[in-house]
């Protein structure tokens, strides 16, 4: 690989501006090569991960032999299935950022059962036709605030871009807005430009420094990787060490709590610790990360990507695990029957390549190889932190006149609609004063939305849903006296 002798340094050190000048050639092969290798390595992570999903919670796993494996191929799970959807319409379209009704509509056609916490919600408030990027907004999902949507939906965004965090997480982020925003979105920006970065660098400090770099100043992702390379520093051979720590300063309810299972806190530090125990081993890397536990398949699917891509597919395949290359749809819905995990990569690389020329790249072809010479971004932080109250305030000013409108049509999902978000945002006194007939109707409308109120009252137990219930029976809503299965 040639790279620019100052390009390089500041892929390394994050200082200083980027000029057209400063790009880093990859060898189309080579770019082929590690695509793959971070898609398989995902896969391997998530599937291999399952049979240790939240089984780890307040004690660590005690995993002492890893052995890669797909030996009946890969298949469609929540780690790699959104993303699937998304990619194949991204690929059909020629273009890496979907809309948001483009989104929805995905979602209402081919994303409807074996969805859960964040994701189970936002499709729900699909029904009312709120569209993304509300559907992850903290004020309206119960699950916004911490669910780890931002890490596990956003890997093959990372895989498109190279070398271009930046590029990385604003793709990232449109897609997994649909379901998280604050402190998980910084998530998104710190993975998504990791695996950016392990395209032209494959120390793993070297990568973490990208995705640090990443993310709000103010954001606890950030002080969550200083302190567990503080806590690996100090314990460099004893990752339970480490991992009492995490329990001990993020935990908010002893490990087992679905906050905790679920959150962005020990997720994240669990995925950091794994990158940072593993030493770039990939098989070490991932005994790690199951061994943290929580939602392991996911923290060791995001290090599974990065090494992934450091060590390249045609080096996993020379390891003799058992691989057959079949990626099975059990999940989505008017999606291909049977993919293969090569045909799924190849979708990954046709947009890479697009991702790159859109991005002032260019293919080029030599007398040697072929290659990609991208226009290298400094990792920066692309989505900034707002407080829950800031976020609120914006949104009222945003919607209300949409709120009053929707009320005085004689459409009940418009009204169902305008009575959800009323609610929410605390315009529901001052509506239902100025317009008490309408507002009568549009509770009721809300009411008969059976869905919205099954997963408002029934499928999240989280401590944000309690408040955000409150709220709703304050305005005349009641509890749908049983839970009913959502898919």
């Amino acid at each position: 690989m040639k790279v620019a002798t100052i390009a390089i340094s500041i892929v390394l050190s994050f200082t200083g501006s980027l000029h057209s000048a400063e790009v880093v050639e990859i060898p189309a092969e080579e770019l082929r090569d590690k695509i793959r290798g971070g898609l398989l390595g995902q896969m391997l992570g998530n599937l291999n991960g399952l049979q240790h999903e939240l089984r780890y919670n307040e004690k660590p796993g005690n995993v002492k032999e890893y052995n890669p494996g797909l030996p009946e191929g890969a298949w469609t799970d929540d780690d790699t299935d959104f993303e699937w959807v998304y990619i194949v319409e991204m690929q059909r379209q020629g273009e890496p950022m979907l809309s948001s009704s483009q989104i929805a509509h995905l979602w209402r056609e081919r994303i409807n059962r074996r969805i859960w916490c964040s994701n189970q919600y936002a499709r729900q408030l699909m029904d009312l036709e709120i569209e993304p990027p509300l559907t992850g907004s903290v004020v309206l999902n119960p699950w916004a605030e911490f669910n780890i949507s931002g890490q596990f939906l956003c890997e093959t965004f990372g895989l498109i871009a190279p070398a271009m965090p930046q590029t990385a997480s604003r793709i990232g982020l449109n897609y997994t807005s649909v379901a998280i925003e604050g402190e998980p979105a910084q998530t998104t920006q710190f993975f998504t430009t990791m695996i950016a970065t392990a395209f032209v660098q494959s120390n793993i400090d070297r990568i973490l420094d990208a995705g640090m770099a990443a993310l709000d100043k103010d954001s606890e992702i950030l002080e969550i990787a200083e302190n567990v390379r503080q806590w690996h520093a100090t314990n460099p051979d004893d990752w339970r060490a480490t991992r009492r720590l995490i329990m001990e300063r993020y935990a908010r309810y002893g490990g087992s709590a679905m906050r905790d299972r679920n959150g962005y806190e020990l997720n994240t530090a669990g995925t950091v610790a794994a990158l940072l125990y593993g030493k770039g081993d990939f098989r070490e890397t991932l005994r790690i990360a199951f061994n943290f536990g929580w939602d392991c398949d996911n923290t060791a699917a995001t290090s599974g990507t990065i090494i992934g891509v450091t060590k390249g597919y045609r080096w996993m395949l020379s390891q003799g695990w058992p691989i057959v290359d079949r990626y099975r749809n059990t999940t989505r819905e008017n999606m291909p029957k049977d993919e293969t995990i090569s045909s799924f990569a190849d979708r990954l690389i046709d947009l890479a390549e697009l991702v790159i020329i859109q991005n002032g790249g260019r293919r080029q072809a030599s007398a040697a190889k072929p290659a990609f010479a991208i226009k290298i971004e400094p990792p920066e932080p692309i989505q900034h932190l707002a407080s829950a109250k800031e976020i609120r305030s914006k949104l009222r000013t945003d919607l209300k006149d949409r709120i009053i409108k929707d009320l005085t049509t004689s459409e009940s999902t418009n009204r169902a609609r305008a009575a959800y978000l009323a609610v929410c945002l605390e315009l529901n006194r001052d509506i239902q004063k100025s317009h008490p007939q309408e507002w009568s109707q549009a509770i009721k409308a809300l009411q008969d939305q059976d869905r919205v109120m099954q997963v408002l009252f029934h499928h999240s137990a989280v401590p944000a849903a309690g408040p955000l219930r409150k709220k709703f029976v304050e305005a005349g809503i009641e509890a749908p006296k049983e839970r009913k299965p959502l898919w």
